[in-house]
């Protein structure tokens, strides 16, 4: 059956992504930009919204999701340049209340309420209003607050805050630790995972750490850092550009973290296996490491 709507996401910033091949979609959407694959996009914000704004298409509308002020700026600009109608966060729709239960999202005149997404995180509201600004701008669709509801409710993304119920990683714990898995792999997402990380008062927090060493590790780590009782540095399966569990382990340490290098996750989570009371531990660092680990659980 074919589908209604394609979603392409592009894989590397966007003014030389092959995705560019479709040269007139139904809207361009550019999430919130940070600082990530600098060698090939630049080294500062503004820098890699430029490429990031490679996307937007004459006369096509472009959703900006919530950026920072300059990166906002280089696409609006952008947009301007090419005639395409701009929609930016916080500017024409935004999320303006959140509770426990829903938030609600102004877009223009239209003021929506929503439940929270079934996807963690505090960000996550953001995103959602963002995907919502952007299906109320596709012609041809025309989709009600209750499938919107919906949508938000049932999306699954995995190895983006996911929480392993079973499998064979988690049978390695013992039945009071919670195992959860996160791809994030840049200061950004350093940020979100430390923000999750605060709510999480009623146990502690355990990592398992892996990156690539094309990856900003001290950026990632920093914020999170805090709400962390000890770490764990292992190096990716299969990747010829891990970054090394001993330059992990040392980004760990300087963060201010009890730290020790493992040789892979199994060990790591073994390792945890022995200890009492109710625990956290979330294997985090890149999505290569959330694909073996997925793939490693079953």
């Amino acid at each position: 059956m074919p589908a209604d709507i394609l979603l392409l996401e592009t894989g590397l910033g966007g003014r030389l992504d092959a995705t560019n091949v479709v040269d007139q979609p139904l809207a361009t959407v550019i999430t919130p930009v940070s600082l990530d694959h600098q060698q090939f996009l630049g080294d500062t914000i503004d820098k890699i919204a430029g490429e990031k704004a490679g996307i937007i298409k004459p006369g096509v509308p472009v959703i900006i999701g919530p950026q920072k002020p300059e990166a906002r700026q280089v696409m609006m600009e952008r947009a301007d340049a090419l005639g395409s109608p701009a929609f930016a966060s916080g500017i024409d729709f935004d999320v303006v209340e959140q509770s426990p239960d829903g938030f609600v999202m102004t877009d223009g005149d239209a003021r929506l309420a929503m439940p929270i997404p079934c996807l963690l995180g505090p960000h996550q509201p953001f995103n959602a209003a963002t995907a919502i600004a952007t299906l109320r701008r596709l012609k041809g669709f025309d989709l009600s607050e209750e499938s919107l509801a919906k949508g938000l409710k049932t999306a699954r993304w995995p190895a983006r805050m996911q929480q392993l119920h079973e499998g064979r990683l988690k049978d390695l714990l013992g039945p009071d630790t919670e195992l959860w898995l996160d791809g994030g792999h840049n200061p950004a997402a350093g940020q979100v995972l430390a923000d999750m990380a605060q709510t999480w008062t009623d146990r502690p927090l355990d990592l398992v750490v892996g990156m690539m060493n094309t990856k900003d590790p001290t950026g990632f780590i920093k914020p999170l850092a805090p709400f962390v009782r000890r770490a764990f540095a292992v190096e990716i399966p299969g990747e010829k550009n891990t970054l090394a569990a001993e330059d992990t382990l040392q980004v760990l340490q300087e963060a201010g973290l009890q730290a020790a290098k493992m040789p892979n996750v199994e060990a790591a989570l073994q390792k945890l296996a022995g200890e009492e009371g109710p625990s956290r531990v979330l294997i985090c660092g890149s999505l290569y490491l959330a694909g073996r680990v997925l793939e490693a659980n079953g």
